[in-house]
């Protein structure tokens, strides 16, 4: 791993160009679009003493589930050509440690805090939604569906647009309507717009695109995997591709819906391509273990990436790049179509897939999920 990089405050304190970065996910309105990604800051604890963490749009917490975790056996990281794998495997203290200690510090700071949740069960996301019902200091919820790292395949509720929905039903109807609910999606996923308009249906006011791509490395001097629990979550900048393009087919079908949108970005220009595709807002992950003062950097470097192309505001670049000019053809509806009433011919597989959705009725799951 290479050394972290330290910053001087000095030099992130430089005045950014006068642009508008106000980013609003739902009813969360920050001064800032860039937030931390969940899993690669803890609470922000460590980050504070590199830049300000309340001038972040948000802190966004590891993933917490209702019991203490200790995660996946080691070793648990690998490096990997612009990128790494990590297999931690949602270790963490438990909810009710992560409320006495990381949430009572948060709110003491004065950060803007998006919790993230797993779970093992709909029930568990459903107690801790309960459960965090009853804090003071929680700006939003992100529902975590999609991480590779566990040992059951079966676990990852969001590689289907039913039991996905089903997450989302319940902790959307046991948190305060007044806090945005986002859920995380895989890109693991033959259609991750289908999956995306599911959640939508079920009540989440907001998507974070995209989670880890399950990947695996093996060490030619062993011959063996480098991880030990053999396969981990993708990230850094080898990603950044297949997350621009989630975050673009989903804001296609959903052109309204809030969308957070991670996975390798390092620099501002980095962030702009999610801005562009259809973020309103953006993650910064992997580069913290590299640079610590990433998240303040990107910000700065967004701000000014904004102003050359003459942008006065961060809202007016969101989505900039669907814009269509005169004689352009039309997108491509990424949207299930539904069968033509009079169609005597076999049926694809995929026919009423969102229809079944709509109505409430379990999807098939997709077949390459």
């Amino acid at each position: 791993m290479t050394r972290a990089v330290v910053v001087p405050a000095s030099a992130l304190v430089g005045r950014p160009p006068d642009i508008d970065m106000t980013s609003e996910l739902g009813s969360l309105v920050m001064p800032s679009p860039v937030l931390t990604a969940s899993g690669c800051a803890a609470s922000g604890r460590e980050l504070d003493q590199f830049f300000d963490i309340t001038s972040l749009g948000a802190v966004v917490t590891k993933s917490i589930m209702m019991q203490p975790r200790s995660g996946r056996p080691t070793p648990r990281m690998a490096e990997t050509p612009s990128g790494m794998l990590n297999s931690i495997g949602l270790q963490g203290p438990g909810v009710h440690s992560f409320l006495e200690h990381d949430l009572a510090w948060l709110r003491e700071r004065g950060a803007r805090v998006v919790v993230s949740i797993a779970g093992n069960t709909v029930e568990e996301y459903t107690q801790l939604a309960k459960l965090l019902r009853m804090y003071d200091g929680i700006d939003a919820i992100e529902v975590n569906i999609s991480c590779p790292n566990v040992a059951d395949r079966g676990q990852v509720f969001a590689c289907r647009a039913d039991t996905a929905s089903s997450v989302v039903g319940m902790v959307r109807r046991n948190t305060d309507p007044r806090i945005p609910v986002l859920v995380k999606l895989s890109p693991d996923v033959t259609d991750i717009a289908t999956i995306a308009v599911a959640c939508e249906r079920s009540g989440a006011d907001g998507i974070s695109l995209i989670n880890t791509l399950l990947g695996m490395v093996i060490d030619t001097a062993t011959m063996r995997p480098a991880l030990a629990g053999v396969t981990g979550g993708l990230s850094g900048p080898a990603i950044r591709p297949v997350a621009v393009r989630c975050v673009w087919q989903v804001r296609e079908v959903l052109p309204d819906i809030p969308i957070l949108g991670m996975g390798g970005i390092r620099t501002g220009e980095d962030a702009l391509e999610f801005i562009l595709a259809g973020a309103n807002a953006v993650c910064v992950g992997t580069a913290i273990f590299n640079d610590p003062s990433a998240p303040a950097r990107v910000h700065s470097e967004l701000a000014s990436a904004l102003a050359e192309r003459g942008f006065a505001r961060l809202a007016d670049a969101v989505s900039y790049a669907h814009r269509r000019e005169p004689g352009m053809p039309d997108p491509v509806d990424l949207a299930p179509e539904e069968p033509a009433a009079d169609d005597s011919g076999p049926l694809d597989a995929t026919d009423g897939v969102a229809d079944a959705v709509a109505d409430g009725a379990p999807a098939d799951p997709d077949p390459g999920a």
